[in-house]
């Protein structure tokens, strides 16, 4: 807590011109209050439903393993469908739809573990950690007189966000990469550490996420680093650890650096 996790989310969201709207996870939170509920209207003798705070582009969901898993699962269809089903009725969500979660350490009070059904929904989970003592004082220079996320605005609209995920589609990966990513995911389900290994899921991502690597690095086509360097971020958090390998201190994200520095690389 207090790593900026909160801030780094909504500085995102500020930064493109759609909407935005933020819940917090507490333990009474219900299912109802992230996806709508429907109420009787005694004029027209009939029930309307009021759309919950999903129905939104950019969801932060603050604090998400803070609210009990039946209340945590809500999110599932919306993040892996784009849609909710309220009262047998499928209700489509917007194509720019995008969960931004953050989460408290698992040692904190009043926490409850992510499902892995929805944990496999994230695409990347981020640790910013502690800042540097020189980065610390910039940040506590920055809040003297007023908070930085009071003066930002956007920087792109929401046509540029879609017009970023149609050029990423355009970047090309060769098959030997394909198999190069589906060998460093299929290595997670067969360690001897991990109970339940990365799914397909898992493979899609981390393909979607070096695409978006090589964009950013001005290129027309992944190179192995891309999808080295998205490794951890995009398989770490799946990865279920049996219980012995975590009392004996393995972490995930050592696991799959090791399974990258074992598979070989294509030429």
């Amino acid at each position: 807590p207090g790593t900026g996790k909160t801030t780094l989310a909504k500085t995102l969201a500020k930064s493109i011109g759609t909407d935005f709207k933020r819940i917090q996870f507490t333990p009474d939170l219900l299912p109802a209050d992230i996806i709508g509920v429907s109420i009787y209207n005694h004029q027209q003798n009939s029930f309307s439903f009021h759309q919950g705070p999903v129905f939104t582009n950019i969801l932060l969901a603050d604090e998400i393993n803070r609210a009990s898993p039946r209340t945590q699962s809500a999110l599932l269809e919306a993040m892996g469908e784009k849609q909710v089903s309220v009262e047998g009725r499928r209700m489509h969500l917007s194509d720019l739809f995008f969960v931004i979660a953050t989460e408290n350490p698992m040692e904190s009070h009043g926490t409850y573990p992510l499902p892995e059904s929805q944990m496999d929904r994230f695409m990347l989970k981020l640790s910013p950690g502690y800042l540097s003592r020189d980065e610390e004082a910039d940040v506590i220079a920055d809040q003297l007189v007023s908070h930085p996320l009071d003066v930002i605005e956007k920087v792109i609209e929401e046509d540029d966000v879609f017009a970023v995920m149609e050029a990423v589609l355009s970047v090309r990966i060769s098959e030997e990469l394909r198999y190069y990513i589906v060998d460093i995911v299929s290595a997670t389900r067969g360690n001897e550490h991990v109970a339940v290994g990365a799914s397909v899921r898992a493979s899609l991502a981390l393909m979607k996420v070096s695409q978006a690597l090589a964009l950013f690095a001005g290129r027309e086509f992944v190179i192995p680093e891309d999808i080295q360097s998205a490794a951890i971020p995009v398989l770490g958090h799946r990865l279920q650890i049996l219980p012995q390998a975590s009392f004996s201190g393995v972490l995930p994200d050592q696991i799959v650096t090791t399974i990258v520095d074992e598979i070989r690389v294509p030429a």
